[in-house]
């Protein structure tokens, strides 16, 4: 257990503890992170629940999580456990919602905090592939967390075109306030530029509904062929539809075929990104959001890029992608700090900021952040409602 904590939730104390036990070197940071910033717009796109169906959330985890007979899927769901505060599987689900409540009434001037449903592996024949499937939140159970804490939190729903009953999911949950559509494609078996999406399309498109679709690799999928349905570039039948689309990650690790050459060569995915965003046609329809962006194993090209672009970032929005920046191994400040995006003195404050909130340290690492040559750093728009997608 306590390397399953080292490696995951190695924060030592609580939330609540912050505003008088944080030094002043660190209080300074956090307050310089809020400068420009309206608490009434601030916005995280990206948060995630998940559960083990206790207590009747109808959520559930593949069940090769959990059982060492599976022990690399065992041990990553009990880092995620213990990265997301979950300390006893009997009441997982419970506990999963009190640390992320605790954590986000313990930043001043919180914002709102989408909560991401997330749909099963469907085949193209409808028919669910549960062994596929690595995890499920139903859009029930975001509904119900953001009608309980209603000024914490927002839900996004989660459905797989592929789902026989797809289109009428889209009305039901539209009907009740849903503006933004989940998807993974990588984990949940869709093809964005399948025909066969069309009708959902065209439902979205008459809903006004927005799609969320993470674009790049996917390390929570195992089978390589299906890492291609991260290619950004499929997504450009949902935006041909007029959808507005928003890519998660800046599609920021990994490579994919270039779809639009005749050798097909392998280019990475943010490059394919780019290319979405500069095609003057999707002007309007395509984002990029930053979650995880800053972890170690992507803060290299992407990272420097978007800070550097200017004209990109009235379409790029902000994302924590948590619990991923509880997990302890992904988060190190020292390589930031030694390739020129932090100073050591912030880095020391951002580390003091970790271990009391997570959350916190990830909004005031992308507030911090500066661009190496040019010392560019990311406006506070970008942590804010966009005007453009009006959520």
């Amino acid at each position: 257990m306590c390397l399953i904590h080292s490696i995951g939730g190695a924060f030592k104390r609580q939330p609540e503890e912050l505003d008088h036990k944080l030094t002043a070197k660190s209080s300074d940071l956090v307050s310089r992170a809020f400068d420009d910033i309206d608490p009434g717009k601030l916005i995280d796109h990206h948060v995630h629940v998940a559960g083990l169906g206790v207590g009747g959330t109808n959520t559930f985890v593949n069940p090769k999580m959990r059982t060492w007979k599976h022990p690399f899927h065992r041990l990553k769901f009990k880092v995620y456990m213990s990265s997301a505060g979950a300390t006893d599987e009997a009441q997982a689900d419970a506990q999963l919602v009190e640390r992320l409540v605790n954590l986000v009434r313990n930043i001043r001037g919180h914002g709102k905090h989408r909560l991401l449903a997330f749909d099963k592996h469907y085949r193209r024949d409808g028919s669910v592939n549960l062994e596929k499937t690595e995890f499920y939140a139903p859009n029930e159970y975001v509904f119900e967390l953001a009608e309980r804490y209603p000024e914490l939190f927002v839900p996004n729903i989660s459905v797989n075109p592929y789902r026989p009953d797809a289109i009428s999911e889209l009305e039901k949950w539209a009907q009740r306030g849903a503006r933004i559509v989940k998807w993974l494609p990588n984990a949940m078996g869709i093809d964005p530029s399948d025909p066969q999406c069309d009708p959902f399309y065209q439902k979205m498109k008459e809903l006004d509904l927005i799609l969320l679709s993470h674009g790049g690799e996917e390390k929570a999928v195992e089978a390589e062929e299906d890492q291609k349905l991260g290619n950004p570039l499929l997504l450009r039948r949902a935006l041909d539809h007029g959808i507005k689309v928003i890519v998660a990650h800046c599609a920021g690790l990994g490579t994919n075929e270039d779809l639009d050459s005749k050798d097909r060569k392998q280019v990475h995915n943010f490059e394919l990104f780019l290319r979405l965003m500069d095609e003057k046609r999707y002007e309007g329809l395509v984002f990029g959001e930053i979650s995880a962006m800053t972890q170690f194993n992507r803060a290299g090209k992407p990272l420097q890029t978007i800070l550097a672009r200017e004209d990109l970032h009235e379409r790029l929005v902000n994302g924590s992608d948590y619990p991923l920046p509880a997990v302890n191994v992904l988060i190190r400040t020292r390589p930031l700090v030694k390739q020129g995006y932090l100073t050591r003195s912030e880095g020391e404050c951002l580390r003091e900021i970790y271990d009391y909130n997570p959350l916190l340290f990830d909004f005031v690492l992308k507030r911090t952040l500066k661009h190496p040559q040019t010392s560019r750093r990311l406006p506070a728009s970008i942590f804010m409602t966009n005007p453009s997608l009006s959520v």
